[in-house]
């Protein structure tokens, strides 16, 4: 068939002018949903609060639009695609075909990624984790850094980032929902007083919620709980209380310090493992 230039300037005048408005069709619908779509998810993610901080929302609406937003420009993308062809008179059904034997050829090996996929829908749907919670998955402690229905991806403490599919994950630990927690044990030598070591550990637990700096980060007072250990060189107390979420490791690395230079002040010795010797007589003899 001969190509003549009338011939091309018809043809594109008449299906050129259409794959053009499907394309800018496809466009505009990107936009829009770009636009409204983002809204829609946060406007209901913040009507079901759940005892969720505003932070656990803002995490959990970036998720859900991330994952939205990835799913709508795949269907956008896919319909613009099948309405071009039909346009070009590319039989669509042969595609599908084509697609559908690909499909059988791969469907053995593609059951990891439905199981993944499957996963990835109920940890979603469940709210396990989101975009910034501090979690442990598959023994991996670390920062979520993008979650989608097929993987989750996570920034450990040394900086190196894990991919872990979702069909693998067996448990989820979540360090940042709803609220975090001060759990502490502190040693102290056997020859100590403990009432006096226990009221010092209180107070200065309470004079860090009454520090203006701190304050708004504690929901409620951590105290001593009970004396949790008779170890092999001190005896361990253990302090308690809930605090808001991610400020559980500043909190207990600043009492950590405030408890040290108290202890210091009060004469209040912190243990160390050491051994006594004794060279032929029994203890206690001459």
């Amino acid at each position: 068939m001969e190509i003549t230039w009338d011939g091309f300037v018809e043809w594109m005048v008449d299906h050129g002018t259409r794959i053009g408005i499907v394309l800018l069709i496809g466009i505009i619908a990107w936009f829009a949903a770009k636009k409204i779509v983002p809204r829609i998810i946060r406007r209901s993610v913040h009507q079901h609060r759940h005892g969720e901080s505003r932070q656990g929302l803002e995490n959990r609406a970036g998720t859900l639009v991330s994952v939205f937003m990835g799913l709508i420009k795949g269907f956008i993308v896919v319909l613009v695609m099948f309405m071009i062809l039909d346009e070009l008179s590319v039989p669509i059904g042969p595609v599908l075909a084509g697609f559908g034997i690909v499909g059988l050829a791969v469907g053995f090996g593609a059951q990891y990624l439905i199981r993944d996929l499957i996963a990835g829908i109920f940890i979603l749907m469940e709210n396990q984790y989101r975009n910034g919670d501090i979690v442990k998955i598959n023994d991996i402690y670390g920062k979520v850094e993008a979650l989608n229905l097929r993987k989750t991806v996570i920034r450990d403490l040394d900086g190196l980032v894990h991919h872990i599919p979702n069909g693998s994950i067996t448990v989820a630990s979540n360090a940042t929902r709803h609220f975090g927690r001060v759990n502490l044990d502190i040693s102290v030598a056997y020859g100590t007083d403990l009432n006096h070591a226990i009221t010092v550990i209180n107070r200065v637990a309470r004079e860090l919620t009454e520090d203006l700096e701190w304050k708004d980060k504690f929901i409620t007072v951590p105290e001593v709980l009970r004396v949790n250990e008779l170890g092999d060189s001190g005896i361990a107390i253990k302090l308690f209380g809930d605090v808001k979420p991610r400020e559980q490791w500043g909190i207990m690395g600043q009492l950590r310090l405030r408890i040290k230079h108290a202890f210091d002040e009060e004469g209040i010795e912190i243990p160390w493992p050491h051994t006594k010797v004794y060279f032929g007589n029994t203890p206690g003899g001459e």
